[in-house]
């Protein structure tokens, strides 16, 4: 069981990786970094979203987050609002530079990314979702437990 555990995790992690770095050259070639491209695709088609919301919906950690944003906005493709809402909340949008850097970049990626899936049928699809979204919920109850016992354990200190 246990060699079995260590051969599906060294998959997983290497499906990971090689589409991270099939994925990552393709976005070099738009000009883009990883994270800026991340953000682009976020914030396309919406009206903007808040710092909180995008670290949600990216990939990148709220440390990261301040300095792909300056980056970007030095390059007049995003920019920064203040709520009407909350005038405590900072909402990043695309400008029109950004909403065609993401018209150009986004669908053309996407079909780059799909190559490798070109001869998955529906059913291995549906198969592949089901592994993974079994994983996923496996996964975020265990850091639920973790988290939990961690910060009882905490309390009882």
């Amino acid at each position: 069981m246990k060699e079995r555990y260590l051969r599906s995790l060294r998959l997983l992690s290497e499906c990971y990786h090689g589409f991270e770095k099939m994925s990552g050259f393709d976005i070099r070639k738009t000009g883009l970094t990883q994270a800026q491209f991340d953000i682009i695709a976020t914030l396309g088609n919406t009206p903007g979203m808040t710092f909180k919301e995008l670290g949600q919906k990216t990939l990148i950690t709220k440390g990261t987050l301040t300095g792909v944003i300056d980056r970007l906005e030095n390059r007049q493709l995003v920019r920064r609002i203040t709520s009407l809402e909350d005038r405590r909340n900072t909402i990043v949008q695309l400008t029109a530079a950004g909403e065609r850097m993401f018209e150009e970049v986004f669908d053309p990626h996407v079909q780059f990314c799909k190559k490798p899936f070109a001869d998955y049928a529906e059913t291995d699809f549906a198969a592949l979702e089901e592994t993974l979204g079994k994983l996923k919920n496996r996964l975020d109850a265990t850091f639920a437990d973790i988290t939990t016992a961690a910060k009882i354990s905490k309390s009882t200190l």
